[in-house]
Order: structure tokens, then C-alpha cells, then sequence
């Protein structure tokens, strides 16, 4: 099933609960505007454990088998007649959200909202943890020689802090605060700096990774509870960690408390950014932040981030090699070792696959 050139395409596919399998996968046909990408370096996202673990993921459930995976680089192997940025071997980054380009969103310039979108690994679509994938050519961006395959893997996490960044208008003169400091919560530090931010304050329970955080560069880590009876001495910890007003605050862990902490800490004008999803439903004083002119948005995924996040990669203005903690290769045992691996978390950042 699923063969070119007299090589089986194999993908890691998601059965149930707990319960992942290589298999063999059909390859599309190749479009004219497209390209058959072989697969170098893919990541594991939170998403892809909570799948997982549960099936499902927000409003998103996992209904039938799914191949995993959305983080992701490889080398092109064919393009369709159509392409002409692309030749076989470029290396690229692949975004891995497909819109519609048809709808008001879409043309609003707005597509990580497209109702129709199809993305990588959200059912019922396929991911790319596979030997070889096609996909839309406009969607692959070319790395640079001095940027690495699983750096432009990490363009798809790195992408959400980039588009965080813009919706909050992080610049020059904004001192910033961040809740968590997983993945996300690195990416999008990482992210304030090269938007210029000059003094980051970053928070999580974790003493590693706010060890982590410091080591790439927060100004002051902070370490707070799971206890919500601790919040108003924590925001007062914070503030005084900054030093000065909190203009923009990142909630990338995405629970009651630490939206809470965000709307205290954040000074009158400014602005809080959501970007975990912990809870879909939180109680926070909104009406406290409200009176004192906080702004609260929320992102969704990302748009029109990838020769961003590739040019900060080029220049050196972001580093994310240090969050690949883990590697694995793309046999049955180190697929079930690596999501493992993520899953459990301890000093695990980003675990990746190299194919």
C-alpha cells in the first residue's frame, strides 16, 4: 500500500489510547502545485500527547486512525508542474495548515481562522510522521545553509510565540511577562527578545525549566504554586522581579490561575496575550483588569510566520537548539520510547525525530 519507486511509505499512526503503530500510508497524487517532501526532523507537540493520551483534544476527537505529527522539515523530493521555487533536494520548513484561500477570513489575510482548514495531525487529517508526504509547495519555505533540518522543524512552535508577538505588539519598549515555561512559553520568550523586548520575567512550578529559561535568557524567573490561595502574593513577587510595569503579559499555560496572575500583574493599559489552552472554560477577575483598560486577545496557531521565525534562525537572533532535548529514530520501539519520553515530561523540552 502506498508505494513510490518500489519504496513502502511508513507513517506512525495513531490507533487508540495510547496505541501507536508504523504503518504502511498512501501517498496523494501529486498536484501541479505541489511537492512529495521526504521527512528529515519532525517534533512532538503537547497536541500530539494529548491525542494520545485521551483521543482527542479540545473540540477536536480522534474518530479513526491518524497518522501523527506536525512539526516538521524534510527535502524535496518532486515538485509538480507548476512550481518554480522548489527543486529536488531543497531543504525546507513545512507549514502545516492548509486553507481554503476562498472564504472572508482567508481573504482577509486572517487564514489560521479558515473554518475549512486542514491541518496536520488535527482530525481527520494526516500528519507528516512519515517516510515521504505531499503537500501545497507554497506551504514549504526554504532553510537557509546555515539552518539546520530540526531548526526548521521548530519554525511550527516557534511560529505560535512569533504570532503572539504581533498580536500583543511586543517592541523595543515593552517589558513582558510569561506564564509557563514549557515549550510554548520558551518559544514565545525567545520570541519577545528578537521583537526587542529589553526585560522578560518568566513563571512556572518547575524548577528546571525556569532553570531553562533562565539559561536562554529571562531577566528573572519566578517560581509560583498550583495554589490559587498564593495568587496575590505571586503577582506582587512578579512585579518586584520586573522592576517596573508589566506592559504585555503571555499566558501560555491556559488555566484559571494563571490568567488570573496575568490580569493582576499586568499594569493599567496594557495588555494580556492567551495562548495555552489548559482549560476551555476558567473563572478570572475580568471586571478588576477591565476597569483598569487591560486588554485581553487570544491567538490561534499562526499566520504568515515562517520567513520570520527562518530569518531569525539565519541571523542568530533566536536559538532554539537548546530546546531539543531528546532524539529518536523512526523505528517502532523509539516511536513509542520518544512520545513516552514527551509525555512524562521531567526535563524533556522539545523531543524529536530524526527520519
Amino acid at each position: 500500500m502506498g508505494k513510490d519507486g518500489g519504496e513502502e511509505n511508513m507513517a506512525a499512526w495513531l490507533l487508540g489510547i495510547n496505541d501507536i503503530k508504523i504503518l504502511p500510508v498512501k501517498l496523494p497524487p501529486l498536484g501541479a502545485h505541489d511537492a512529495r517532501i521526504r521527512m528529515k526532523a519532525v517534533g512532538i507537540c503537547g497536541s500530539d500527547v494529548h491525542y494520545l493520551k485521551a483521543m482527542k483534544l479540545a473540540d477536536f476527537i480522534v474518530k479513526e486512525p491518524m497518522v501523527m505529527g506536525h512539526e516538521c522539515a524534510g527535502i524535496i523530493e518532486e515538485v509538480g508542474a507548476e512550481v518554480k521555487h522548489l527543486l529536488p533536494g531543497d531543504r525546507v520548513a513545512i507549514e502545516p495548515g492548509i486553507s481554503c484561500w476562498r472564504c472572508n477570513l482567508c481573504k482577509d489575510g486572517r487564514y489560521n481562522l479558515c473554518p475549512e482548514m486542514k491541518f496536520f495531525a488535527t482530525p481527520p487529517i494526516h500528519g507528516s510522521l512519515a517516510n515521504q508526504i505531499v503537500h501545497p509547495a507554497d506551504l514549504c519555505f526554504k532553510l537557509p545553509e546555515n539552518v539546520s533540518l530540526e531548526e526548521g522543524a521548530m519554525c511550527e512552535p516557534l511560529s505560535v510565540g512569533v504570532h503572539a508577538c504581533r498580536r500583543a505588539n511586543v517592541g523595543p519598549e515593552t517589558n513582558v511577562l510569561v506564564m509557563g515555561a514549557g515549550p510554548i512559553g520558551l518559544v514565545t520568550m525567545l520570541a519577545a527578545r528578537a521583537f526587542g523586548s529589553p526585560r522578560i520575567v518568566i513563571v512556572d512550578v518547575d524548577d528546571h525549566r525556569l532553570l531553562v529559561a533562565k539559561e536562554l535568557g529571562a531577566n528573572q524567573t519566578v517560581k509560583v504554586s498550583t495554589n490559587s490561595n498564593d495568587l496575590r502574593d505571586e503577582v506582587e513577587r512578579i512585579k518586584e522581579a520586573m522592576g517596573g510595569g508589566i506592559d504585555i503579559s503571555f499566558d501560555c499555560a491556559g488555566f484559571s490561575k494563571t490568567m488570573s496572575t496575568a490580569l493582576g500583574a499586568t499594569c493599567s493599559g496594557g495588555k494580556v496575550c492567551l495562548v495555552g489552552m489548559g482549560h476551555t472554560e476558567m473563572t478570572v477577575p475580568l471586571a478588576p483588569a477591565a476597569v483598569r483598560e487591560v486588554d485581553v486577545v487570544g491567538i490561534f496557531r499562526y499566520k504568515n510566520t515562517w520567513p520570520l521565525c527562518i530569518e531569525f534562525l539565519q541571523s542568530g537572533k533566536i536559538d532554539v537548539k537548546p530546546l531539543i532535548t531528546h532524539r529518536f529514530g523512526f523505528s517502532q520501539k523509539e516511536v513509542e520510547d520518544a512520545f513516552e519520553t514527551s509525555a512524562r515530561g521531567g526535563n524533556a523540552i522539545k523531543v524529536m525525530f530524526n527520519l
